[in-house]
């Protein structure tokens, strides 16, 4: 329970703040072994604190004022999709691109091309070395398990960096646990992130472990990210790189956390088992010893909201058309995924599979494939790219269709079905708020430099 923001929204709206001690005196002893009077002091805390930070509304320094106001959309993460990966969720992250591109900072690689990671170019002995970073953010549902939401996530920012055409050599892990949580989660989820360290040799080299809003937020809830660093001698294999006439490729997947989660929540814990590899390295890495990654155009791992949101990613960055085969995509979702995929009525193709997709010329198709198939991992050709400006889903009685991403990706667990996955009457209305939004943070940074600067 997040005390804070909870006394905070109550003070707003006028609630008596005697009935508020006694609510949060309850709430806390529900989590924490305290007498009556210990819970009601803590509650007094509570209030008093945020009664102070909300006194800052009086001060007479209008720019303070200025800076800690957020700048609201008006629009709640949920309403929006945000971390839901479709079109919501592309849209906001759009508009963080556009703050992050305000900086005019310079980067090969950066969030505005909605890449998977980043690259920044340096100089080493007079030749060019290419540096790649990626974070990623364990699944929500995975708090209660540890382990598998470690490693799972550790596989994830891996993959981002691979697929920048980077070798992977560091890995970075900050983990917040909440007050109440036990302190073996911290273990159990570096020994999920350490699991995946050991079994491709990349070291762990740094981390941060805090609590979930420190005193304020009660329960055991875990949030973590995972991030990694590659290195490469090649420019980045970036969904720019995509051209008219080249062939798409895409390896076997059995996904990760989202199939994990899916797998768990659904009863089809077996599946759980056909996630835990690390093919996907395994292949990149076939590539990074031969000399053919830098004949690669582009490369990606499809996740976020399945094929349907990397295909429309991809064409809506690169101007590229794509033609896919629903057939032979789903020839490589592994047998047990794609089964329980299809039992619970999930589309294929709106799911984070994490297969290696390669988009690659013509003349380098066959090599491709058999470098990574010496590795152990099967591939297969499930298209090509055009110049039709869209990507287009080729279904198996010949009929085809636009491959869009849904406004959620595709529901894999019953909550997820009950909120659905259908466009909101009023996305328009949303995305013009929310671009305000950015707009305004955007205004405040500039304005902050500027105060930093003069002064």
């Amino acid at each position: 329970m997040d005390l804070e923001g909870f006394t905070r929204d109550k003070i707003k709206n006028k609630f008596n703040q005697k009935n508020l001690e006694e609510i949060l005196a309850t709430r806390i002893q529900e989590y924490k072994n305290l007498n009556d009077e210990k819970a009601k002091l803590m509650a007094q805390s509570v209030i008093d604190e945020v009664n102070t930070t909300l006194s800052l509304d009086e001060t007479n320094d209008e720019f303070l004022k200025e800076i800690i106001a957020v700048p609201e959309a008006k629009v709640a993460m949920g309403e929006m999709g945000v971390g839901s990966r479709g079109a919501g969720d592309f849209f906001t992250h759009r508009k963080i691109a556009e703050i992050v591109a305000s900086t005019n900072t310079k980067s090969l690689v950066n969030p505005t091309e909605q890449d998977d990671g980043g690259v920044v170019k340096v100089k080493s002995n007079e030749d060019d070395v290419y540096i790649t970073t990626a974070v990623d953010g364990i699944h929500s549902r995975l708090s209660e398990y540890p382990f598998l939401g470690g490693f799972h996530v550790t596989r994830a920012t891996l993959r981002d960096v691979c697929v920048m055409g980077a070798e992977p050599v560091a890995i970075l892990s900050d983990l917040h646990l909440a007050d109440d949580g036990d302190v073996g989660k911290l273990f159990d989820f570096t020994a999920g992130v350490a699991a995946v360290s050991e079994l491709i040799d990349v070291p762990i080299v740094a981390g941060s472990t805090l609590r979930v809003g420190g005193d304020m937020v009660l329960g055991d809830r875990l949030v973590s990210a995972v991030g990694s660093v590659g290195v490469s001698n090649y420019p980045p294999t970036a969904r720019k790189g995509a051209s008219d006439g080249d062939i798409v490729l895409m390896t076997s997947g059995s996904g990760g956390g989202t199939i994990t989660t899916t797998a768990l929540y659904n009863g089809f814990f077996d599946v759980v088992w056909d996630t835990m590899d690390v093919d996907f390295i395994k292949a990149s890495n076939a590539l990074f010893k031969s000399d053919i990654i830098k004949n690669i155009h582009a490369m990606t791992d499809v996740t976020n909201g399945g094929i349907r949101g990397d295909a429309y990613e991809i064409s809506s960055t690169t101007g590229v058309g794509l033609e896919l085969y629903r057939d032979k995509i789903e020839s490589m979702v592994a047998p047990n995924v794609l089964n329980m995929l299809n039992s619970l009525n999930i589309d294929p193709l709106g799911v984070s599979i994490d297969s290696l997709m390669l988009i690659v010329p013509p003349e380098i198709a066959e090599d491709v494939k058999n470098i990574i198939n010496s590795a152990g991992v099967d591939i297969a050709e499930i298209g090509s790219v055009n110049t039709s400006g869209e990507p287009t889903l080729i279904n198996d009685d010949d009929t085809s269709e636009k491959l869009v991403p849904l406004f959620r990706e595709a529901a894999y667990t019953k909550i997820k079905k009950l909120v659905g996955d259908t466009t909101p009457e009023d996305f328009d209305l949303m995305k013009e708020k929310v671009e305000y939004a950015s707009k305004r943070a955007i205004f405040k940074k500039e304005k902050v430099i500027k105060h930093i600067l003069e002064n």
